[in-house]
This record gives structure tokens, sequence and C-alpha cells, in this order.
């Protein structure tokens, strides 16, 4: 049985976009599901207590996004394509994004959004991540 995977591109003519944590392009095969994770914020717990350190929040986000992704079966590497939302960005908390992030994924990155927000749903909430995941049949 073959089981087709999705592809991780980046085309040579593009940037290197490996140290911000993100590839190009994926393309993804018919023969398996697609996984919408809705987004994830760095609120610890059903409390959902959100700490005023950005790392902290970062941290606790890709700990709840692997809840979500545990819940289907997946993991950092079934990831495809991902949103983040980062309130009042700026270069140092992208450095600290793409630290945390690059010890969850080992090999293969998603395609990237970042988008700049002013705020996010809930007061003191500093960076959100949807994802969309693929789950070979």
């Amino acid at each position: 049985m073959t089981i087709n995977l999705p592809n991780y591109s980046n085309p040579a003519e593009l940037f290197d976009p490996t140290p911000f944590g993100f590839c190009h392009t994926v393309k993804v095969p018919s023969n398996g599901e697609l996984v919408y994770i809705s987004g994830q914020s760095g609120g610890e717990g059903p409390e959902h207590i959100l700490n005023e350190d950005f790392r902290h929040q970062v941290q606790v986000l890709l700990s709840n996004l692997n809840i979500a992704l545990t819940a289907h079966e997946l993991h950092f590497d079934d990831v495809i394509k991902i949103t983040i939302l980062i309130v009042d960005h700026n270069v140092d908390k992208l450095e600290i994004w793409s630290e945390e992030m690059q010890k969850r994924w080992s090999t293969t990155l998603p395609a990237s959004t970042l988008i700049p927000v002013p705020n996010l749903a809930i007061t003191g909430m500093k960076i959100e991540v949807d994802a969309i995941a693929f789950k070979s049949a």
C-alpha cells in the first residue's frame, strides 16, 4: 500500500523561510483527512489563565495546540498550515515565536501567515494560532 504524504516545498527562487519556522508551499494529497484547529491561545487550563510573559504564552499555546492535535492522533509535523496573530508584533516577539515553535516541529515546517493585531478576543491574550493538519488515510 502506498501512502501519499503532503509535499512541502521552498522554491529556490524565494527566500529561505526555515529560520522563521515555515515553508512556502504545501501540496496535500486527496487520500486523507484535513483537521481544522480553531485558534489556540496561551491561556492555561480550563480556567484559561493568562500569564503576562509573551514567551510563556507561546509555550502554553504550543502545549494547547499539541492537546488539540493529539485528540486526532496527530503531531506537529502533521500541521500543514498555521495562522499566527500577535498583539503588538515586533522583531523580538517573532524571534521568540520562531525559537519556540521550531522546538516542536522536527522534519517539516507548515505554510504560515503571521498577522500583527492590536488585540485579541480576551484581554491579556498576546498570541493566537489556528492550524490545519493532514491525517493520512
